[in-house]
């Protein structure tokens, strides 16, 4: 936040809280790094555990991706304001005059893009290596686009009230991982349906209700989480 907060428009502060995010994200590569080789090792060792046979793999594909995916999100969630709050900045944060629901939505989005869009780009190749049909890998991708923004909405909610513990990762797991199951359920869901020829359009449209959702409600939860944290 290097400029006064007072002297820009809510559009720019925004985009350079953006900006700044994903440049302190960049810096520190092993934060990008993580959740594609724990999304990586976890799928090359699938198949030991039950076996190379083809056709168990496809069956078994869309849930176990679909986990590994929620499992890699609720890792980095416990980081996306802790930097902040150490360094004061969350405090500054607090008192600016932009709106902070749009500052809380650009601190999500950031989180999203360093994860959840990343492991969407890469998730065809997994989906192979679990021999995901071809048909299916497509609503693989359109899955979890749309459910890892609703995962990472939610996950801040448990970040913001559990910002000033000093290990609050697992606290997050007890109190988000109740509201990811719905998002895994359809996710799963609409990439099997794809793998037995059906119709995967319904399920995505309700992953796309349940991010409207999140988006219209989950930064007023992130926002007063914060104040919470602050305050305590």
């Amino acid at each position: 936040m290097s400029a006064s907060a007072s002297q820009l428009t809510t559009a720019q502060f925004c985009a350079r809280l953006l900006r700044r995010q994903l440049v302190l994200a960049v810096r520190r590569p092993v934060e990008i790094g993580n959740p594609i080789l724990f999304f990586a090792m976890v799928v090359a060792l699938f198949p030991l555990g039950l076996g190379p046979a083809p056709g168990q793999l496809s069956g078994f594909a869309p849930g176990v991706l679909w986990i590994i995916a929620l499992l890699s999100n609720l890792l980095t969630s416990d980081a996306v304001f802790r930097g902040d709050f150490d360094d004061g900045n969350l405090e500054q944060l607090l008192i600016a005059p932009q709106p902070l629901y749009l500052s809380v939505l650009a601190y999500i989005g950031a989180h999203w893009i360093i994860t959840g869009l990343l492991l969407a780009l890469v998730s065809p190749l997994f989906a192979v290596m679990l021999n995901l049909p071809a048909q299916a890998i497509w609503v693989l991708v359109g899955s979890l686009l749309l459910g890892t923004g609703t995962l990472s909405l939610l996950g801040c909610i448990g970040a913001a009230l559990t910002v000033g513990l000093k290990r609050g990762g697992m606290l997050i797991s007890l109190l988000i991982l109740p509201l990811y199951m719905p998002v895994l359920i359809f996710g799963s869901a609409a990439v099997k349906a794809a793998v037995l020829g059906n119709p995967a359009g319904p399920y995505l449209a309700i992953l796309g209700g349940m991010l409207c959702l999140a988006v219209a409600l989950a930064p007023f939860a992130v926002a007063a989480g914060l104040r919470i944290s602050i305050d305590a």
